[in-house]
């Protein structure tokens, strides 16, 4: 039923879904960029309906709780503890929390936004690198094409090797081509061109 609608509502506002997706889709930490708008995460929602993937997204675990829990937890919420540094808390890292939640599921799509904000950002946050190292995932590639107006997962999959140089050159040359609502807002990492 979900997917019928996600399917109806992406025909309303004009989007196609790309239905060639990977199978590591299933079980990965997923990056989803260019992110510029929240209306990135309404569309990815209703596609990632639409091609039957397990999205999970991290958010500060007070988002997870009653109330707000029951609309949060229902679109893929998984609550990380963000108080303080992890020494602060005595608690795990946020790498090792995100590490934790692939071992209590078995199909995950942790879809991760290394831009950290909609503003434009040319230095890319690379916790996602070290939670697929730990976790022994691969990485794919979720994005939304507003030229195009293309949902999708790319054909594109790393198996992180370790070399993060190496492994995020092929990421950026993914995303280069890709069209943002606001192009603007967007850079690859130069660091890794």
């Amino acid at each position: 039923m979900l997917k019928r609608i996600a399917e109806f509502l992406l025909k309303m506002h004009g989007w196609k879904v790309d239905r060639n997706t990977p199978p590591e889709a299933q079980y990965c930490v997923m990056i989803a960029a260019p992110h510029t708008t929240n209306w990135d995460g309404y569309f990815m929602r209703l596609a990632f309906y639409v091609l039957d993937i397990p999205l999970r997204f991290t958010i500060k675990d007070t988002w997870t709780k009653f109330p707000m829990g029951l609309f949060i937890k229902p679109l893929g919420g998984l609550g990380i503890n963000r108080s303080g540094t992890a020494q602060e808390r005595g608690a795990k890292s946020y790498v090792e929390q995100m590490k934790d939640f692939f071992k209590e599921n078995d199909r995950i799509a942790m879809v991760v936004t290394p831009e950290g904000s909609r503003s434009r950002n040319d230095k890319w946050k690379t916790g996602f690198y070290y939670t697929a190292i730990g976790a022994g995932v691969p990485i794919t590639f979720g994005y939304l094409d507003y030229k195009k107006k293309l949902a999708g997962v790319g054909n594109v999959v790393i198996h992180p090797t370790g070399d993060k140089e190496e492994d995020l050159k092929v990421m950026m040359n993914f995303y280069k081509n890709i069209t943002p609502l606001y192009p603007e807002k967007f850079a690859v990492d130069k660091r890794y061109i």
